[in-house]
């Protein structure tokens, strides 16, 4: 979600080649990409794909994944102003398959819910009763079936979902036999194990795979902001706005577990990336990098086991300061 703004075009495809050639085989992207969403780049991160897939003939080789944007808001007014209705599916399909430059999309994923709920941010559920939204998960599910039974997508997923909508996607999936949502796409880090809660056990009882994104929180997970050494191009510099990883907790457990990190001798990445591999509700831990030296020790991760010492010692800073992040 950095390509398009903080990555140019031949360094996204740099990375993909990079990544491919490590036996990185999934791509996830969102019609709302490049991030923060802008109309002048709007869209950006998929075509970067898409001309990659068409240079390079790799469309075989890699799991595609995309994702069409929630609830209407101010921020997404560009993209789209109507959510989930059958004919935005069927728009935001169409110009997907266009950017990438393919006629079909393996997963494809409801971006966030489109009710009013604890989304970005919000620690608990408050109801708003004002709230226009109806129940429509069934209308959902038939407008992406129709998009199964003629190819454009292999499979569905959610994103950014609560427990509850979850389990009602479930319910109209086994009631109707209507497609499955197979995959959610949740933020989970060492700085927010929220989903630790309520959907993990969903997650495993319900064969719902986590493709854990924010892994590196915005790249705090790396130490670097917490020691000095981020540059003017990261992120949080340019875009402090992006401030869900930025605060004073969030940088108290940063510095807890970066001395974790360095008395194991370990990088906080390795050992962020690596907690998040090991824990059994994980089918894919979604990594972004800006440059190939930080996508390469991303990947590396994969090399790195935790042991149960190193395991314990997070818990402890876990339990002093929980989910300092939403």
């Amino acid at each position: 979600m950095t390509w398009g703004e903080q990555n140019t075009e031949t360094e996204a495809h740099a990375q993909l080649d990079y990544a491919l050639g490590q036996g990185i085989n999934y791509i996830d992207t969102a019609e709302l990409y490049p991030v923060p969403a802008r109309p002048e780049t709007s869209g950006r991160t998929s075509s970067y794909i898409g001309t990659w897939l068409k240079k390079t003939g790799n469309r075989d080789k890699v799991v595609l994944a995309s994702k069409i944007v929630g609830r209407t808001s101010d921020y997404v007014a560009h993209i789209r102003k109507d959510g989930f209705a059958p004919h935005s599916i069927d728009d935001a399909i169409e110009k997907e398959l266009k950017r990438l430059q393919t006629d079909y999309i393996d997963l494809y994923q409801l971006h966030w819910p489109e009710r009013a709920t604890n989304t970005f941010g919000k620690r608990g559920y408050i109801h708003d009763s004002d709230d226009a939204w109806h129940d429509n998960f069934n209308e959902v599910l038939h407008s992406l079936e129709k998009h199964v039974k003629v190819g454009n997508i292999g499979y569905v997923g959610i994103s950014n979902e609560k427990a509850w909508g979850t389990m009602r996607f479930l319910e109209e999936y086994k009631k109707h036999d209507l497609p499955r949502m197979i995959t959610i796409q949740n933020s989970y880090s060492l700085l927010n194990r929220t989903f630790e809660s309520e959907l993990a056990e969903i997650s495993i009882r319900e064969n719902i795979g986590l493709l854990a994104y924010s892994t590196l929180a915005f790249g705090m997970l790396t130490g670097k902001y917490v020691n000095g050494t981020a540059n003017s191009n990261s992120r949080l510099n340019q875009f402090p706005q992006m401030s869900r990883y930025s605060s004073e907790q969030c940088r108290e457990a940063t510095k807890r577990y970066l001395k974790i990190a360095e008395s194991n001798g370990l990088t906080l990445a390795q050992m962020a990336l690596a907690f998040v591999n090991q824990q059994p509700f994980v089918t894919s831990n979604i990594i972004g990098a800006t440059d190939l030296n930080q996508l390469k020790e991303n990947i590396d991760s994969i090399n790195t086991t935790l042991n149960e010492e190193v395991l314990q010692q997070i818990n402890d800073v876990h339990s002093q300061i929980p989910n300092p992040a939403t």
